[in-house]
């Protein structure tokens, strides 16, 4: 079992190797949530998530003879850019398997850091399967993403520096896959300070640990926001850890990930992928559960994919009624889109793109729709601007409202 004192040992293999990371206080979510919250940014880290501890840890106690033959790892992303990027660093040959599903922006990465690439499995467990029929077959040596000690260990670090950084922390705030950050952490903290809560979190489709823990079997499985933390069997060594030390585990929906990614983005100007903001999303859903006390949050990976990032921001701006997109019903003449220009200028809302349909069948042929996307301050004013809109005479309809597409 992983102890604090190869922890400790860990950290000071580490010194050098990786990036000590940040734990900052994050104040303007700390004023709307009611707690004292600070968030340990391991997006920071050279490939983008904590994976870089626990893969030095793992790799740097290779025999010389199986450095040579090179190893071999099955992950989502961030384990396989760190498994990928200290091999090269260390000079072994590295072979990772990934699922077909990995975002691409992680399978570019990996590959940049001189790695084979391995796409096969719709899940993480059918490439495991595959990594492992290839160690066997090449003679490689598997580097498993959370059940390990000396991964643990090198995940435990992270605990070690928030206790540094935070030493009279409440509650420590983690998302769980596999569970190896979770155990390494709360290995150091609960030694430390028996008082500490921790709290795990998972995504509502990859509850296994909860499961696991519970003896039940809600798990659905699908597409997450949090594919950095879609494991649907935890680790042996990390449950036996988890199941003595954590109080509880909490399963947060997609939209509440979501809502936590556009918040980071907006509120602290960090950009996180799902699995990093799951600690956040936990916090957001129940704000009552950690009012009041001092909480360290594990932002756990930053490497989203550019285009999911710019969608989900967007849908975040729809949401909070800052931007709009409005059809209206107009008479196909000159004139008639200067005027609606001019009304919607006059409310102070800004148009940003204007779509003038006039061909499809279902709209009469001396009329036409125009959808119109704008700039504006909330919901009361888009609103302002439907209400001004119709009482000139043009139907309104809202088509980017995500709560309940509706007409005004």
């Amino acid at each position: 079992m992983t102890t604090v004192e190869a922890i400790r040992s860990a950290a000071e293999q580490l010194r050098g190797q990786v990036i000590r990371t940040p734990l900052v206080r994050a104040s303007r979510l700390s004023e709307q949530l009611g707690c004292d919250l600070f968030l340990k940014l391991e997006n920071l880290q050279h490939t983008g998530s904590f994976k870089d501890r626990g893969a030095y840890i793992r790799l740097s106690k290779l025999s010389g003879d199986e450095a040579r033959r090179g190893v071999i790892a099955m992950s989502a992303g961030n384990h396989a850019q760190g498994v990928a990027y200290h091999a090269r660093r260390l000079g072994m040959p590295a072979t990772i398997v990934m699922p077909e599903f990995a975002p691409f922006s992680k399978v570019e990465r990996t590959r940049a850091f001189g790695a084979r690439v391995v796409l096969t499995g719709d899940t993480l467990d059918a490439s495991a399967h595959a990594a492992y029929r290839i160690a066997e077959d090449e003679g490689l040596t598997f580097v498993h993403p959370f059940d390990d000690e000396d991964v643990i260990a090198g995940q435990g670090t992270t605990g070690l520096e928030i206790l540094e950084d935070c030493p009279d922390v409440e509650t420590i705030v983690v998302p769980i896959g596999g569970g190896g950050l979770m155990s390494g952490i709360a290995t150091v903290a609960k030694h430390a300070n028996p008082a500490i809560e921790m709290v795990g979190v998972e995504s509502e489709f990859f509850p296994s640990m909860r499961d696991a823990l519970q003896g039940t079997a809600t798990m659905t499985g699908g597409s997450t926001l949090a594919d950095g933390i879609a494991v649907k069997v935890p680790g042996k060594l990390t449950k036996a850890i988890i199941e003595r030390l954590v109080a509880d585990i909490v399963v947060v929906a997609e939209n509440m990930i979501e809502a936590a990614i556009h918040r980071l983005a907006e509120e602290q100007k960090l950009v996180v992928e799902g699995a990093g903001a799951a600690g956040v999303a936990a916090i957001l859903a129940e704000p009552e559960r950690f009012a009041g006390r001092k909480v360290a949050c594990v932002i756990c990976g930053g490497n989203i994919d550019l285009k999911l990032l710019s969608s989900i921001l967007t849908r975040g701006l729809i949401r909070d009624g800052r931007v709009a997109r409005l059809r209206i019903g107009i008479i196909d003449q000159p004139g008639v889109l200067a005027r609606i220009a001019s009304i919607i200028a006059k409310t102070g809302g800004n148009i940003i793109e204007v779509y003038h349909q006039r061909l499809f069948y279902d709209v009469p042929a001396k009329q036409a729709e125009v959808d119109v996307v704008l700039e504006t301050r909330n919901a009361q004013h888009i609103e302002e601007v439907v209400a001004r809109l119709k009482e000139h005479g043009f139907p309104v309809r809202i088509l980017s409202d995500l709560s309940q597409q509706g007409t005004l």
